[in-house]
């Protein structure tokens, strides 16, 4: 593709090669080092150029938050998948089924036994036998069984089922994203780990063994992933790091591998409008918000501007003494969630320096089921 990226149009999401490669890399090298399984979490990029990539790095297979990106997925040839989300409704039952039926090595999250009950009456029907992964909550108080004793009674439960094993217990430190300072984030990661291992170690005192002990969040895995007990790590924002991340003191924003190119459409006393509203950069500042994050996004190599407000289709950023920015001039700008972001798009423009080589589908933008 014979284009440099300041030629196209916009707003483009854009994806640098370079930095997506080494951010791969290092999640693959921490989980090597640390002798730990990897099994990122692809709701970030949603892209099955970037999975397999992945994968090639020696991930041993994936997360997705949904049924549906677990669909597309396996239709590109991934097999080994965990839906870190409880599925419970029949309809999405016979999905999981329709995947079993296709050969893929399927793991579904469990937190409750009326939900166990629904999955193994369902799984009557069929030949498949399923692996499912208890959820335990280690703070972030969303989904998740209380670790401990709450866990043990509900694997009891499931061992007398005759279509269900248990292949793990996970948790999802989620609240990381609102730690106030590093110390508090390592208070975090050691209790999202100490609620998996000590609630899979009662497991086993009951007989119950318990073969993956796993964890996520990229604020928290570098540090409870090198909890002894610990088997896998499941990062998903780390693939491209984002503003939130910066805030945190996660990453640096030369780690940033995602960022949005936008236009400069008007120049006014003190403020600029950019073609990127909430349709493009969304109105996030993090679950938890953090008070390091300004404005809906960093304008590269623009630290006089803030990112004030957006409407959907503008962007306002606005400065104090001057810019140097004119009509139709093109700025890049890191999302403060990438996730988020990019779901907007339907493809990166994937570029190494100044140049475009090649476009990725977001393959798995918009699915919600």
């Amino acid at each position: 593709m014979e284009q440099e990226w300041k030629e196209l149009d916009t707003p483009t999401l854009l994806l640098d090669k370079r930095i997506l490669l080494e951010n791969i890399r290092k999640m693959s090298e921490f989980a090597k080092g640390k002798n730990v399984n990897l099994r990122p979490h692809i709701k970030t990029h949603k892209s099955v150029e970037i999975a397999k990539l992945q994968l090639e790095q020696g991930a041993i297979g994936i997360t997705t938050a949904k049924v549906e990106e677990a669909e597309v997925m396996a239709a590109a040839g991934i097999k080994d998948i965990l839906v870190a989300y409880p599925v419970s409704s029949p309809a999405k039952i016979e999905r999981i089924i329709a995947l079993l039926n296709q050969g893929i090595d399927l793991k579904v999250t469990v937190d409750n036994l009326e939900q166990v009950k629904l999955l193994q009456k369902a799984l009557e029907k069929t030949r498949h036998t399923l692996d499912v992964w208890i959820k335990v909550n280690s703070g972030l108080n969303r989904c998740g069984v209380e670790p401990g004793a709450d866990v043990v009674e509900l694997a009891k439960g499931i061992i007398l089922l005759s279509r269900l094993r248990i292949g793990g217990i996970f948790t999802h430190a989620g609240h990381s994203y609102g730690a106030n300072g590093k110390e508090e984030l390592e208070r975090i990661a050691l209790a999202e780990a100490d609620a998996v291992v000590k609630s899979a170690e009662a497991c086993e005192k009951e007989g119950i063994p318990i073969p993956v002990r796993s964890v996520g969040s990229t604020p928290t895995y570098r540090i409870s992933g090198r909890v002894e007990g610990i088997t896998e790590v499941r990062p998903g924002n780390a693939v491209f790091f984002d503003s939130i991340q910066v805030g945190l003191g996660v990453a640096d924003r030369k780690d940033c591998a995602l960022t949005v190119l936008a236009s400069v459409v008007g120049v006014y006393e003190g403020r600029i409008v950019l073609d990127a509203g909430s349709k493009t950069l969304c109105l996030d500042k993090g679950a938890h918000g953090l008070d390091s994050v300004k404005g809906y996004g960093y304008v590269v190599d623009h630290p006089e501007l803030i990112m004030e407000r957006l409407s959907e289709e503008h962007g306002v950023a606005v400065f104090e003494d001057s810019c140097g920015l004119r009509l139709n001039d093109k700025v890049r700008i890191i999302p403060n969630h990438a996730c988020t972001v990019a779901n907007m798009f339907d493809e990166y423009m994937v570029v190494e320096g100044e140049q475009v080589v090649d476009n990725w589908k977001v393959d798995a933008r918009g699915m919600r089921k």
